[in-house]
């Protein structure tokens, strides 16, 4: 399916303006718009798609004015004589679209925003629009505050933002939902943000006569060579785990997954804690109360206590630079820690080949636990027109549009109005498929320019990774000799797609599990706070060897009898 998409990307990328003319369509003053070649068959635009793609990025006759309330960060600042009301992206979208933005109020993002989004809640002074939670963004539409955009936003988005939605397999709506109305434009993420691979030193693998892990026994195996080998001298640590910053595993509400956490670990024993799950008869369970979960946190105990596990896990200030001293031989993370999180591990030693591999089953199956597939909402005030709910949408369009477009050296793109994030749910893995076929030789770079689509980054990705793999030979797996490191940023973003990726991208997954819950019920509003600080006390106490495993035993007997299955209840509710 994507490589029809690609082909016919490619077909109608000189098209496109013809096209465009020949059903009518005219460009605004942002510039010609952009069919997506998905809805370009046999040469001709449906007029469905020409009208919606209009409607998207329509320019108002007259200005609408668009009221707002904005976080923004304390260390973030404008150049002198702009302001959050009036800057390069305000100007943008009142020249091009006649929208005018007006800042109601701004707060520091954090937890200053928050407070502020609550008070609005409760007073029911929302803004037109405004930047929430998952939590917030449901109280508001069950308190009846939100604009139904059911209807409205399947006329106004874009077909880039259309291409996004469609890639979450209908998730994104269905959390930007309550009792099946849309009450918000979701931001989206990457699923592999949320799915965790092992980042392995290949070349100590190689100087200690190993090969890549495949299963549990196989990393314990390595950690036991490496204990044993010390390739890194008397410092070397097997396993990183979690900084006293970051957990053991991501819970329901979490959407990116940890660095130096376990959680493939638990995938690898089938079992997902942290999130709530529906078992085959339909029952609610939470996955931090199974036989697996405390067979995988006795394993990793056992781990720690041979020294496999680095033994200043969750008191170490920070596993990153551990990784980048170059004396850890395994990590568990997300895909962009291997090129974005560890640039340093290259600078310190470029020799430093880290690899990243899937880990199976026993019985060879590849499960993983994926996060939310949104990372927040904009929400519009029920009372606001439907010109003012309509310049909201348009501005969700644009900003994925056009984000490209924008100088962010003296204005970070934070300060773009109700920032609403959106990438394709595949953008990192057909991603990665378009950059080995550039590097094959199959397409060109220039295939890729002045194409009109969700992936954003694509064209650019493409234009440069000639240049950053200039070691690239076709079937043969990538080592840190065949990168470049002159463009040291070009260099990190490869790294990161075409190595840290590579599994996810490559790899079927047998069995893909997500929470059926991303928010609070009203039980978890007083107890979940303290149930989870109970919970990660416990798990990190028995891996450390503080407790044994009986201390997990009483904690889920504790959960239950403290709100844990008034929950449970709550959620099957919900289901």
């Amino acid at each position: 399916m994507k490589k029809k998409k690609l082909v016919s990307m490619l077909l109608v990328g000189a098209m496109t303006f013809s096209l465009l003319a020949g059903c009518g369509s005219k460009p605004t003053d942002a510039g010609t718009a952009d069919v997506p070649a998905s809805e370009v068959e046999g040469g001709s635009v449906s007029t469905e798609t020409a009208g919606s793609q209009e409607a998207a990025f329509q320019k108002f006759p007259e200005v609408v004015e668009v009221h707002i309330g904005q976080g923004v960060s304390p260390t973030d600042t404008l150049p002198e004589g702009l302001s959050v009301e009036n800057n390069q992206y305000t100007d943008y979208l009142l020249e091009n679209f006649n929208i005018k933005v007006v800042v109601d109020w701004t707060a520091a993002s954090g937890n200053d925003y928050t407070q502020k989004v609550a008070l609005c809640i409760a007073s029911n002074t929302l803004p037109d629009a405004m930047t929430v939670s998952r939590e917030y963004m449901l109280k508001a539409a069950r308190s009846g505050q939100l604009y139904d955009i059911t209807d409205l936003f399947q006329q106004m988005q874009s077909p880039q933002v259309k291409e996004v939605m469609e890639s979450t397999g209908g998730e994104a709506i269905k959390e930007a939902s309550v009792d099946g109305r849309q009450y918000a434009i979701p931001a989206t993420e990457v699923e592999t943000a949320g799915i965790q691979v092992i980042n392995i030193r290949q070349d100590w693998l190689d100087e200690c006569g190993l090969e890549a892990p495949k299963t549990l026994d196989d990393v314990e195996n390595i950690a036991k060579v490496f204990a044993e080998k010390k390739p890194a001298g008397e410092d070397t640590i097997p396993i990183a785990g979690p900084d006293k910053n970051t957990n053991c595993y991501t819970t329901f509400q979490e959407t990116a997954t940890t660095t130096g956490g376990f959680d493939a670990v638990f995938s690898a024993n089938d079992c997902y804690p942290g999130i709530f799950l529906k078992d085959e008869n339909g029952n609610v369970t939470y996955g931090t109360d199974s036989a697996a979960t405390r067979a995988t946190l006795e394993r990793l105990a056992d781990w720690y206590q041979k020294g496999y596990i680095d033994q200043e896990m969750g008191t170490r200030d920070s596993t990153i630079e551990l990784i980048n001293s170059g004396k850890v031989g395994m990590f568990f993370g997300a895909w962009w820690v291997s090129g974005y999180g560890i640039g340093d591990a290259y600078r310190n030693d470029p020799t430093a080949n880290w690899q990243a591999y899937p880990i199976y089953t026993d019985d060879n199956k590849y499960y993983v636990k994926a996060g939310s597939a949104t990372t927040g909402y904009c929400v519009i005030n029920k009372n606001a027109s439907e010109d003012v709910a309509k310049a909201v949408i348009i501005m969700a369009n644009v900003l994925l549009r056009d984000e490209s477009k924008f100088d962010v050296s003296e204005q970070p793109l934070d300060f773009w109005p109700v920032r609403t994030l959106m990438a394709p749910a595949d953008e990192c893995e057909y991603t990665y498929h378009e950059l080995i076929n550039v590097l094959d030789g199959k397409t060109s770079p220039e295939d890729y320019q002045g194409i009109s689509s969700a992936y954003k980054l694509l064209a650019n990705d493409v234009s440069v990774v000639k240049d950053v793999v200039p070691g690239y030979e076709s079937g043969k797996q990538l080592s840190i000799e065949d990168f470049s490191m002159e463009n040291f940023g070009d260099f990190q973003r490869m790294y990161s797609l075409l190595i840290g990726d590579r599994p996810y991208a490559t790899t079927t997954v047998d069995k893909k599990t997500r929470s059926c819950v991303f928010s609070q019920t009203p039980t978890m509003e007083s107890k979940w706070s303290n149930l989870l600080s109970m919970e990660k006390e416990m798990v990190m106490k028995v891996i450390t060897g503080k407790s044994d495993i009986s201390a997990y035993d009483e904690f889920i007997k504790k959960w239950k009898a403290e709100g844990g299955d008034t929950i449970l209840q709550e959620v099957a509710e919900l289901q």
